[in-house]
């Protein structure tokens, strides 16, 4: 056996990402023990064991018009990163969702003669169909959260492994409302609704004000109702308290929780989310939920014609329906979103309809998740 290490390198551009890879570098090294990894990844990733090049903040850029005015630095980095991967040829490259980053320099390495795998599908069935081609000649796998995703690249001839996605591995099988509830202090005769307003500086500055718009409203039809509002960092809260006192409304019922997001959805009754992963974490807990997202402009105008599905929340895309509300850009009022909350909060059908359907996605996405994707890349890393 050779006594060189055998490096990984690895890329993710946002909190879900880091999460991801985390866990397959700990499923990773539980194979082999002396594996380097190398690359971009936040925090969790970095404890894992994952020696960081540059910071993933810098990566962590959503939609056409923010991304033009990064575009120089996004640029710089990648091909500082790439000259010092073709230097090191690492065993593996695993490019962790962030596809607008991942997948050109996946291409590079990949036309280099350095494997390539790309872990998480980009939405390409929701919109932006045309890049399959590029996808495959990007890649040599693809590791996929869903299972439909699988028969896509199945049938365009993209090798592909359906690995489930952990956060349906870490989410409770019974009712935790109660204990979530106690944890957090909250008063039991209240209703609790989340508000989810993004993870992303840019995020909570685009959704803030309308989210606390919303809570004002709701507040003022339900009186005993409570607010959990979880965020990620010092900077988001900063955010979110300015549009607290934007809207006047500092005496809302509401908690400003650092970090806790899964504590703050087991403990709610409903949940005002924005677009992305954190629906699918909802919908894991059963919560009723309205989802909801504002984007740029010219950026909206641009998806708005490339969208071919109905949906955008995750819960609906898997089921192929409407299970949840989805209020966006121009249709996401105050007035709009709170009166789907209220529906929500107050209907008996979705109290007894809504959790069964939303169980079902559980079990469909419980996988060993981290196992099945160190299973896929175990081709690359068998010691010389």
């Amino acid at each position: 056996m050779s006594d060189e290490p055998i490096v990984v390198a690895m890329v993710a551009g946002e909190a879900s990402g880091d999460f991801l890879g985390a866990h397959l570098i700990e499923a990773l090294r539980k194979r082999f023990p002396r594996l380097q990894f190398v690359g971009i990844g936040g925090p969790r990733m970095e404890g894992a064991g994952l020696d960081a090049w540059f910071p993933m903040e810098r990566l962590a850029v959503r939609g056409y018009v923010e991304v033009l005015r990064h575009l120089p630095a996004l640029i710089a980095m990648r091909r500082k990163l790439t000259r010092r991967l073709l230097a090191l040829r690492p065993s593996i490259f695993v490019g962790i969702d962030s596809p607008d980053f991942n997948l050109s320099l996946e291409r590079r390495l990949k036309r280099a003669g350095i494997p390539a795998v790309h872990y998480v599908s980009p939405s390409l069935w929701a919109w932006r169909g045309g890049r399959l081609r590029s996808i495959a000649a990007s890649v040599n796998k693809m590791l996929v959260l869903f299972p439909f995703e699988e028969a896509l690249y199945r049938d365009a001839g993209v090798p592909v492994t359906y690995v489930g996605h952990p956060l349906a591995q870490s989410a409770p099988e019974g009712d935790t409302t109660e204990a979530a509830r106690e944890q957090l202090r909250l008063p039991a005769d209240r209703k609790i609704i989340a508000l989810l307003p993004g993870s992303q500086q840019s995020e909570v500055r685009r959704m803030a004000l309308t989210f606390v718009q919303t809570a004002k409203l709701i507040a003022g039809r339900q009186p005993s109702v409570h607010f959990l509002v979880p965020l990620v960092s010092r900077e988001t809260r900063a955010i979110f308290e300015q549009a607290i006192y934007a809207a006047r409304a500092g005496e809302l019922p509401l908690s400003i929780l650092f970090g806790h997001a899964r504590d703050a959805i087991a403990a709610s009754d409903a949940v005002l989310v924005a677009s992305g992963t954190a629906t699918l974490e909802v919908a894991l807990y059963r919560k009723p939920m309205v989802i909801t997202y504002k984007l740029a402009e010219l950026t909206y105008r641009v998806i708005r014609r490339m969208v071919y599905l109905p949906w955008v929340g995750l819960p609906n895309i898997i089921a192929g329906e409407f299970l949840v509300p989805e209020i966006l850009q121009h249709d996401a009022t105050p007035e709009n979103l709170a009166q789907a909350l209220l529906n929500s909060v107050n209907d008996p059908a979705v109290a007894r309809r809504l959790p069964a359907r939303l169980d079902a996605i559980r079990r469909l996405l419980c996988q060993d998740t981290a196992a099945r994707a160190s299973e896929a890349l175990m081709p690359w890393l068998q010691p010389g």
